[in-house]
């Protein structure tokens, strides 16, 4: 038995369908539409939200199935009950009161309907131009495992706040309130919970001893590797998760810089930074990456992130809308952009300082060939071995010089990452 189907009422797949048709217009990210209706309708329930985001969700993870199944201009209701039908395997008697007799009719047929094989990008659930890109990285089996991680729900994984508690503490801390939580494979600050608990109340969030944080996402922070008293950027900073944890790691020592051109993003991460102990950590608005303020710290980092604005392909775990809403125009948009970030952060480079560059993308344009433009056009940086860098901390996972994880084969987010170090000129 599904594990919502009990929970289902008329009204509850009437929302679920509004909420679908939104989110299939492709405007806006599926977890803001799905933010928007719950709190224009505060009487659906804790139980029933989580019915109608995971219907959500599945239905988008699976959309080229599911319309190759009931036809490309089906209604969003139609998705929604070819999605408990064949996604979620509803028996036929869970539909009695729910739907009509001729939609149960129609909802039998689809139970019986046979596919053929597809083409390649249809069995992965991709858009064509995307199934094609990884195609170039990926022989067949390997894309076709790799997108069937990306269309499992992400596990909630957290990062421990090594200011004000250890790792063992916290754990033991869920243990004694009945949350399963082990620590994360490579990450020596990650538990990873086997559910999703509400934790937005718990004492250890309130008091600032853990933050949500995807184990893939700390293994940066490692890469960055910040010392106490070093003057540290975080260069596209947002709400300042990665800013937080090298806080922590620098042991609110030093300064670090949060920049970001959002002034949203960065008005959550003052509260954040409080709540975590950390005194120095600096939030700077910024217009654009050659703003003023930039170009004041030129040649004074020791260490700078740049966790580019990316396609966030990678992250389709939580964001499968990402799949449908990126066009190659917006990837190569995306790339220009990234470049312009790349070139401008590393100016604030001191030589012998760190540059670590980072996407949650699985797009070859986006990672590797970006670095490898900024390399051949600045001589002065040399590529770190990101596997090194990571053994020298206790961490070990090998995937190369790059860093590069997938959910296929790290259970993280999918990331890269490529470390840099500018080395002393004779000039």
């Amino acid at each position: 038995m599904a594990k919502h189907e009990e929970a289902a009422s008329r009204s509850l797949l009437i929302h679920a369908a509004q909420v679908l048709k939104a989110v299939l217009s492709f405007e806006y990210p599926a977890d803001a539409v799905l933010s928007h209706h719950f709190r224009e309708h505060r009487e659906i329930g804790h139980r029933d939200r989580g019915f109608i985001a995971e219907t959500v969700y599945g239905i988008v993870r699976r959309l080229r199935w599911l319309r190759r199944l009931v036809g490309e201009d089906a209604r969003p209701r139609e998705l929604v009950l070819a999605w408990l039908a064949r996604g979620e395997g509803w028996p036929m008697r869970h539909f009695e009161g729910l739907a009509s007799a001729t939609e149960r009719d129609w909802i039998a047929g689809i139970k019986s309907k046979e596919l053929d094989e597809g083409t390649l990008a249809e069995r992965a659930d991709l858009p064509d131009w995307l199934a094609e890109r990884l195609a170039a990285t990926h022989d067949e089996a390997a894309l076709i495992d790799l997108s069937h991680s990306l269309n499992r729900a992400a596990p909630l994984d957290l990062r421990v706040n090594v200011m004000k508690k250890d790792r063992e503490a916290v754990l033991e801390a869920f243990k004694f309130n009945g949350i399963d939580a082990k620590p994360c494979p490579y990450s020596p600050q990650g538990i990873r919970l086997a559910g999703k608990p509400a934790l937005q109340k718990h004492p250890l969030f309130l008091d600032g001893s853990f933050e949500v944080q995807d184990e893939g996402s700390q293994l940066l922070g490692y890469l960055v590797q910040p010392k106490r008293g070093e003057l540290v950027v975080d260069f596209c900073a947002g709400a300042g998760g990665k800013t937080l944890q090298l806080g922590a790691l620098m042991r609110s020592t030093g300064r670090l810089y949060a920049f970001d051109v959002a002034e949203k993003r960065l008005a959550k991460l003052k509260p954040r930074a409080a709540r975590a102990g950390l005194s120095n950590v600096h939030p700077v608005l910024i217009a654009h990456e050659r703003d003023a303020k930039v170009k004041r710290m030129v040649g004074k980092a020791d260490r700078v992130l740049v966790d580019a604005p990316c396609s966030g392909l990678g992250t389709l775990r939580r964001n499968p809308d990402l799949k449908w809403r990126q066009t190659p125009e917006s990837v190569a948009e995306m790339v220009v952009k990234q470049g312009a970030i790349l070139e401008s952060a590393a100016r604030l480079v001191k030589p012998g300082g760190r540059l670590v560059y980072a996407t949650c993308s699985l797009l070859t344009e986006e990672n590797d060939n970006v670095v490898d433009a900024f390399l051949a056009a600045h001589p002065e940086f040399q590529l770190l071995n990101a596997a090194e860098v990571l053994a020298k901390q206790g961490i070990t996972l090998d995937t190369g010089e790059r860093l590069r994880l997938s959910p296929r084969t790290h259970d993280t987010d999918g990331f890269f990452a490529a470390v840099m170090e500018r080395v002393a000129t004779d000039a």
